[in-house]
């Protein structure tokens, strides 16, 4: 069983990373976004909890969040393992899901992968993002242009630029993300599951080195 998480900055390609390891290790990728939308719709008696702080507009509990971890990876599509997207963020998340793990599931942490792209490359990559809002098609005006500029090659419709591709934006979320990670790097640093990958290659050689890591 691999239980994974990946660590990475907005725009790293934790995303495509995340989809090949789930095509050739059959793991499941666990969102704490997903989770919270899918109780909430089910009306689950976790989801009605965290709706009354979603709808106040506050942050829902991490016990909470575990709960419904807790129930998710009880499912027999995750017997051969998952991949943490977006938790833990915070050292008491990464105690909280350790003992989850350990107490309750008798299971633990077996891989945490950090992929590592410079502040530099990041930038450009989302600000020379495009993406076709209506077939979701996604383009770089550098590295993969459309045919035609500023058009879908798919369906001919404008190309937008998300404001989560904004620099401002970008810049802020890389902070977040440095001032948060760091401890966590620490937490998971001594280990020894903790690897850093350089990300700043080929998406396939950067998933060479990643299937080495977990065998």
């Amino acid at each position: 069983m691999i239980n994974m998480i990946f660590l990475g900055p907005p725009g790293a390609g934790k995303g495509t990373q995340s989809a090949y390891i789930i095509r050739d290790y059959g793991l499941v990728q666990i969102s704490t976004g997903d989770l919270l939308r899918q109780a909430v719709k089910d009306q689950t008696p976790l989801g009605k909890e965290a709706k009354v702080y979603m709808d106040a507009g506050q942050l829902v509990p991490d016990s909470l969040i575990i709960g419904l971890m807790k129930d998710r990876l009880a499912s027999p599509d995750c017997a051969k393992g998952v991949i943490f997207d977006g938790f833990p963020r915070t050292i008491a998340q990464a105690e909280a899901l350790d003992a989850m793990l350990k107490n309750d599931l008798k299971t633990e942490i077996t891989q945490i992968i950090s992929l590592n792209v410079a502040d530099e490359l990041l930038v450009e990559r989302a600000v020379g993002r495009r993406s076709c809002p209506k077939d979701g098609k996604v383009y770089h005006i550098k590295y993969n242009p459309p045919k035609v500029g500023g058009v879908c090659d798919l369906c001919g419709t404008t190309l937008a630029h998300r404001d989560d591709d904004r620099e401002d934006t970008i810049k802020n979320r890389l902070k977040v993300y440095h001032e948060t990670t760091s401890l966590l790097k620490g937490y998971y640093g001594n280990s020894g599951k903790f690897t850093e990958v350089d990300g700043e290659g080929n998406p396939d050689d950067v998933y060479v080195k990643i299937k080495r890591i977990l065998g």
